[in-house]
């Protein structure tokens, strides 16, 4: 957030970015962590755009997978936020929250399984909202080292503040 500003000013759409050099765009992002790999992949991600996408975002994720950088959680996330699709991006929080509240099996160990899990419990028209009503509840209330159990709404619901109750 801190460091967007600046790029889109200097690179405001893919056809500036994709004639940056590593040397003129890595001072913009340098302060981000593992800044090299992200030049690179923005530079190609920029490039691919171009040529390939005659410079706009693909919607697929399927498509936006193919771009330098983007995984499934990132193409999940820009599907899902800017064009509503029915996409549960899985990040830590997700991930965490999800097994806690029992929503996921606790042996789906990978984010595509959590994934392939989650939206069978949303309907279609609520998936790309459930993900961030569980990335929020895992920020704030659901944290990972010191969960805010007795102030959590979901209490009568979730088989891990159950399991907590019984260890008391």
């Amino acid at each position: 957030n801190m460091t967007t500003p600046a790029i889109f000013e200097q690179y405001p759409t893919a056809y500036e970015m994709s004639k940056a050099t590593f040397d003129e765009l890595f001072p913009l992002i340098k302060s981000i962590s593992y800044p090299n790999n992200k030049t690179k992949h923005l530079i190609g991600m920029a490039q691919k755009l171009v040529h390939e996408f005659n410079g706009e975002v693909p919607l697929t994720v399927e498509q936006l997978i193919t771009l330098p950088g983007v995984g499934r959680k990132t193409a999940n996330v820009i599907t899902s936020v800017i064009d509503a699709q029915p996409n549960m991006a899985v990040d830590t929080h997700v991930f965490r929250v999800s097994k806690r509240l029992g929503l996921v099996k606790q042996t789906a160990s990978t984010p595509l399984a959590v994934e392939k899990e989650l939206i069978k419990h949303f309907p279609a028209a609520l998936i790309h909202k459930a993900h961030h009503w569980l990335i929020l509840h895992g920020r704030y209330t659901c944290t990972a080292r010191n969960p805010k159990c007795r102030e959590c709404g979901l209490q009568q619901f979730c088989p891990y503040f159950q399991k907590q109750l019984k260890k008391q």
